[in-house]
């Protein structure tokens, strides 16, 4: 039986037949070889007491009556009897290693030879307990193995988070040729999805395909898979391909669209589902809260949060906590707040989204304050909190408490998570402690783009132009692509370096990337053209950005005023202001300190322009 659990579906291989409590002592015979065997024996006692605490019908399970039939010559069934259904439903109820392992011991017992259904229950009940050493001895003492044998052994290593083990089994699964059903599917796609591994993964949808092996759990892995990839298309492909849908199906979608930024598809696919009558658990309102949260939706955030409170949608700590983010997001901090006081139950990531929000939106005394509270209540800290606590050290520049943190992070050996530290790179730079934050960057395992450009920007923002330079020179050494923010930090230190050779060479680099589209990119391209003297180049920059923002208009105009165009950079202002973008008082003020006594109206910009062109 497949669980109904919307991101990784689990495998579960025997289910529990609904008239097991009928089977005790009116058993009823069954014929084998001209000899009547019952079904159940109760000749079968156990020493411990929890044992017929736990099993209040394991002595019908297990028969160890000696055989005096043929059976015994030929040992098809050995001396003992095994009702093997009954065995598999009181596996299922073992609550603990213990009792899965006198269970064993007494087929063991009673069994002279290996019956392949009763240890494939036995290896998928160590498996679900977390024993994979014991649940892998039983698969290797099998003399033959059938695909659930093998999916079971698979599904507890996935499950254990053993990755490479368990691809290293499937390998050998498949080497032996043994034909695969649709849970080994499962177990493989969910392999494939925590690995990140595409090829693999669309290699099983080629033979799901093939042979005819989907279904919706399978189809809802592969949508998983896709979606964990980044590959939306093709999740759409699989989605749209199936026959029929279910809560399961249509959640993993919705939070495929979420968690990859396409917050409208998300919120389509919502509203799709309900008009098919499907009601959303609490995995679908999570994810519609989250893409909510990243499109500053807020109004259609409300509209879900009334629902919940009107008991229409399940509210839970999930949910609860999804709230608080969603209205941090959208700079709602207040009704954050309100959301996680009025919540009876919170967990880690409760506490970690209101300390991220306040953060965000520049509360940082706030964010301490709270992560205080939740050290004094022992409540348990992960790396998201960490990375938001950090975050407000940064933004008020607390640095003793960030200092502390650090220790902290160096005593529970978390230091080298790479967002960890980024976020220390980023802190200790803000601080103005270059030579600390340059020390983190180099005893880093491992470094991406973002511990790279939060170097980058802080050498930047600390005047070490030179240093930021070097170390953008050093990035593209070890293959690590720039991104938008790194090369406006990147762009700005050539500007400030008036090295017009060096930002030619990243503006070659940029128009090579998308990101050239980026407004952040093209604001800080018309800084460093103008701030080098080549305005020309600056204003085909200008002018061929596809959106300007306050910061676009401001280079263009500083621009041309630093470099005498004062006309012109009048008839800019006019523009910019007809345009609808507001014109602040450091335009102003730099305008007419480098221009002089300049005429400025502006009550009739239009006019103006009409009056200049």
């Amino acid at each position: 039986m497949l669980s109904s659990t919307p991101f990784s579906p689990q495998v579960t291989l025997f289910q529990t037949l609904r008239n097991s409590s009928t089977l005790g002592k009116n058993f009823k015979t069954t014929k084998s070889k001209g000899h009547d065997y019952p079904k159940t024996l109760q000749s079968f006692s156990g020493k411990d007491s929890s044992f017929s605490t736990h099993f209040p019908n394991a002595l019908d399970v297990l028969s160890c009556q000696h055989n005096p039939g043929p059976s015994l010559v030929d040992g098809s069934l050995g001396t003992l009897l095994v009702d093997s259904t009954e065995l598999a439903v009181q596996l299922q109820k073992c609550c603990t290693v213990k009792e899965v392992s006198m269970l064993h011991s007494t087929v063991i017992k009673c069994l002279h030879n290996s019956v392949a259904f009763i240890d494939n229950n036995l290896i998928g009940a160590y498996a679900r307990l977390g024993d994979l050493i014991k649940a892998r001895m039983v698969f290797d003492r099998m003399p033959e193995r059938n695909v659930v044998s093998w999916t079971a052994i698979l599904n507890g290593y996935v499950r254990s988070g053993l990755d490479d083990e368990a691809l290293t089994l499937f390998m050998e699964f498949m080497e032996n040729g043994v034909k695969a059903n649709c849970k080994t599917f499962v177990c493989a796609l969910n392999l494939c999805s925590r690995r990140l591994d595409y090829k693999l993964g669309q290699q099983l949808h080629a033979c799901i395909v093939k042979g005819g092996c989907s279904n919706l759990v399978v189809d809802s892995a592969l949508i998983y898979l896709y979606a964990r990839c980044g590959d939306l298309l093709n999740a759409f492909y699989v989605f749209d391909q199936m026959p029929t849908h279910d809560v399961v199906s249509w959640t993993t979608m919705i939070t495929a669209c979420s968690q990859l930024g396409q917050g409208e598809e998300a919120f389509m696919l919502f509203s799709e589902m309900l008009l098919e009558g499907f009601s959303p658990n609490e995995f679908t309102i999570c994810s519609v809260l989250n893409a909510c949260g990243d499109e500053k939706a807020l109004m259609f955030g409300r509209q879900l949060h009334a629902a919940i409170v009107k008991k229409i949608f399940k509210s839970d700590v999930f949910i609860g906590t999804s709230l608080v983010d969603m209205y941090a997001k959208c700079g709602e901090i207040t009704d954050s707040r309100r959301v996680f006081d009025g919540m009876r139950k919170r967990n880690t990531i409760t506490w970690t989204s209101i300390i991220a929000g306040y953060a965000r939106n520049g509360l940082g005394e706030e964010a301490i304050n709270l992560f205080r509270i939740m050290k004094r209540r022992n409540i348990y800290v992960n790396n998201l909190t960490m990375v938001s606590v950090l975050r407000a050290c940064g933004l008020v520049r607390v640095l003793m408490l960030g200092k502390e943190v650090h220790a902290q992070l160096v005593k529970n050996s978390m230091e080298s998570n790479i967002y960890i530290g980024s976020t220390l790179v980023w802190l200790y730079c803000r601080c103005m402690k270059y030579s600390i934050a340059f020390k983190v960057l180099q005893q880093m395992p491992f470094r991406d783009v973002v511990s790279w450009t939060a170097m980058i920007s802080g050498c930047t923002g600390l005047g070490h132009e030179h240093e930021a330079l070097k170390f953008l020179k050093e990035m593209l050494g070890e293959g690590i692509e720039p991104n938008p923010f790194t090369y406006s930090s990147a762009l700005k230190a050539c500007a400030r370096l008036e090295n017009i050779q060096h930002g030619r060479l990243i503006h070659s680099s940029i128009n090579k990337n998308p990101a050239f589209s980026n407004v952040y990119v093209g604001s800080a391209l018309v800084f460093m053209y103008s701030k080098c003297g080549y305005v020309s180049e600056a204003v085909q920059v200008f002018y061929s950005m596809p959106e300007r923002n306050l910061v676009s208009w401001k280079a263009m105009i500083v621009g041309y005023a630093k470099n005498g165009l004062c006309g012109e950079a009048l008839k800019l202002m006019y523009r910019m202001q007809a345009e609808g973008v507001q014109v602040d008082d450091y335009i102003i003020s730099t305008v007419l300190t480098s221009c002089g006594d300049v005429d400025w109206n502006m009550k009739n910009p239009i006019g103006h322009i009409l009056q200049t062109t």
